[in-house]
């Protein structure tokens, strides 16, 4: 999640231990962590963890969403990039294997606690891939799931995060369709708007479709309300603005 949010809990404190440090490219990066005592993280696909960033002159809170799918064993993944005077995510690119990082959560309402019946639109940019990800493998584990679209966006191909697992993803299931774009970063919103417009809204008279919207600024917002605008229903267009 972006760094510019700050949410306090009361929730205990957990430990998890670093596992593995894996670079998506120059300036993304997942830490797959695994909790100290043992026991494994439940949580609802779209859900965040709040990770104590100790500093010099304070501890700062950080949310970081889970982008590995729910259910299975073994360490959990957060997904995060560099943020320009971002003290926080510089600490956590220091973070090596065996480090350990106190934690709360998880939290968070952009969810999906059970698979819609109706077509599903996914739209992400960049890391904000991190809360959909999850989202998609429990639908695509879902018998009889409903045909599924993900429009993805990001500056450059090697930001297309987990590109190499949407695309078989699609190779194996006629329901999903997998499309990526590489957009310039001024561009992204005014593109993903006009799409949005030219496919879910003037195409057609349908408004049962489920939407799950997920990027920074106020992008998201503006493709909130050209949907809920158009006639869909307020809680089938979801949506976390970072």
């Amino acid at each position: 999640m972006a760094e510019t949010s700050n949410r306090a809990s009361s929730r205990p404190t957990r430990s998890a231990v670093v596992e593995r440090v894996f670079d998506h490219n120059d300036d993304t990066r997942s830490l797959f962590l695994a909790p100290a005592d043992g026991s494994k993280i439940r949580f609802i696909p779209g859900q965040f963890i709040s990770i104590a960033i100790p500093l010099p002159d304070e501890v700062r809170t950080r949310p970081y969403t889970i982008a590995s799918p729910a259910g299975r064993d073994g360490p959990f993944e957060i997904c995060f990039n560099r943020v320009p005077g971002g003290r926080g995510a510089a600490w956590l690119f220091d973070r090596k294997q065996g480090d350990v990082i106190d934690f709360t959560g998880p939290y968070g309402t952009f969810t999906m606690e059970s698979v819609p019946a109706s077509e599903t639109i996914f739209i992400a940019e960049a890391t904000a891939i991190a809360p959909i990800r999850p989202m998609l493998h429990r639908t695509l584990a879902s018998s009889g799931h409903p045909e599924m679209t993900l429009l993805y966006a990001a500056p450059s191909s090697d930001h297309l995060l987990y590109r190499a697992e949407f695309e078989a993803f699609a190779a194996g299931d006629r329901t999903f369709r997998f499309e990526p774009a590489v957009i310039p970063g001024p561009e992204t919103y005014d593109r993903l708007l006009a799409e949005a417009q030219r496919r879910w809204v003037s195409a057609d008279a349908n408004r049962t479709r489920h939407f799950y919207i997920c990027g920074v600024g106020k992008g998201v917002s503006a493709l909130r309300d050209l949907l809920r605008g158009a006639g869909y229903e307020r809680r089938a267009v979801h949506y976390e603005q970072w």
